[in-house]
């Protein structure tokens, strides 16, 4: 599957997507049996830009720094199931240049990648066909979240269709898998001499992370209800890359501040060596800035989002570009946008570009953060 970016990227090894490789199975997975770990590491592969590809407008950067784009939470259903034909235009709409300039870009999939199954004892439900992934990567997003509330929406069997859909996919998806060792192992990748480790995992307290956390021998996704083996993790990913990313799924709807629970957890990963540390869940924007030497986003909002929020400002979104240089964050780049009428994040300039990026950092002093590197 094509991934139209300007980027030459050498994948290392690890994320859902290589591991799943290995044959595992919702019935014989174990630590020791499905992890990759116990095998001889992957050949290096190059991975260049398909033909198509928008040509770069990025400058030629120093070997050693490499730059990062995240984006919020994303959905294919109800106004947006129409993005998975979206024919001349890519499923995110312009927003993909912003995505694609970076060496890598990660959004989260709050869906389970699943056509079938039985929908969970929950207020909401969502799913999506394994071509959303095909729609993402054409979209200039290089890795994915599935560490989220809904990601099991649709019971076993929609578990057991979105691991299959990791196996299978040339877009890599974090954690999730069908035990421990995979849905908190990382996408390892490189970009400009650098090594970059994706990880992913879910704090929210609801029925997914209380049934559907992933067990020694069991399916399901990260979960960081406990932060002893996220940090682990990061820990053990920092010792082999350069760059430790965590996408987290936290905090309370609707609440632009994070809580106790979000603090006391980035602090936790920034100790362990994380180099950022983001995320989604409330559906509105939270603070975002500088832990000591780690970056923190607390809450990048709704981007690919498929109906009315009731929360204010729920609209207000963008894309987060950091520049990192030889494993410290140098530079943060916000681009703003607006999820329109069709659910499309939308980029903007201007006055409405200005109110909405003024109001992101007027978000930082709550979230006891200091002023990103310009």
């Amino acid at each position: 599957m094509p991934i139209p970016s300007a980027r030459w990227i050498r994948v290392i090894a690890g994320g859902a997507a290589l591991a799943l490789a290995a044959g595992c199975s919702l019935l014989d997975s174990s630590d020791d049996a499905s992890d990759p770990g116990n095998s001889p590491v992957a050949p290096v592969a190059s991975v260049g830009p398909p033909t198509g590809a928008p040509p770069s407008t990025a400058q030629p950067r120093p070997r050693g720094t490499v730059t990062i784009a995240f984006g919020g939470d994303v959905h294919f259903t109800e106004r947006t199931e129409a993005r998975l034909s979206a024919g001349a235009e890519t499923a995110l709409g312009p927003v993909h240049e912003t995505l694609a300039q970076a060496d890598f870009a990660m959004v989260n999939l709050e869906s389970a990648i699943t056509e079938r199954g039985t929908a969970e004892e929950k207020l909401y439900h969502f799913r999506t066909p394994a071509s959303s992934l095909d729609r993402l990567a054409e979209s200039g997003v290089d890795v994915v979240s599935m560490a989220n509330n809904h990601a099991v929406d649709y019971g076993p069997v929609g578990l057991q269709d979105s691991i299959d859909a990791a196996r299978t996919s040339a877009l890599p998806i974090v954690g999730i898998g069908p035990d421990t060792a995979s849905a908190f192992r990382p996408w390892t990748a490189e970009a400009n001499g650098v090594k970059v480790a994706f990880l992913a995992a879910s704090q929210v307290q609801d029925l997914t992370n209380a049934k559907y956390a992933a067990g020694p021998s069991k399916p399901g996704i990260a979960s960081a209800l406990t932060a002893t083996r996220l940090v682990k993790a990061v820990k053990d990913a920092k010792a082999e890359a350069d760059v430790v990313v965590v996408y987290m799924h936290w905090g309370t709807e609707g609440q632009k501040c994070p809580s106790a629970e979000q603090k006391s957890l980035a602090k936790k990963l920034a100790d362990a060596g994380a180099t950022a540390v983001v995320g989604t869940h409330a559906h509105v924007m939270q603070g975002a800035g500088m832990l000591g030497d780690t970056y923190v986003g607390y809450g990048f909002g709704n981007f690919l989002w498929y109906g009315t929020s009731p929360y204010p400002d729920s609209n207000d979104t963008g894309v987060t570009t950091l520049t990192i240089t030889h494993g410290n964050v140098v530079g943060e780049e916000f681009t703003p946008a607006f999820v329109d009428e069709r659910g499309v994040p939308v980029p903007q300039t201007g006055g409405e570009g200005e109110r909405i990026t003024e109001r992101r950092d007027g978000l930082r002093p709550c979230a006891g953060l200091t002023a990103p590197p310009a």
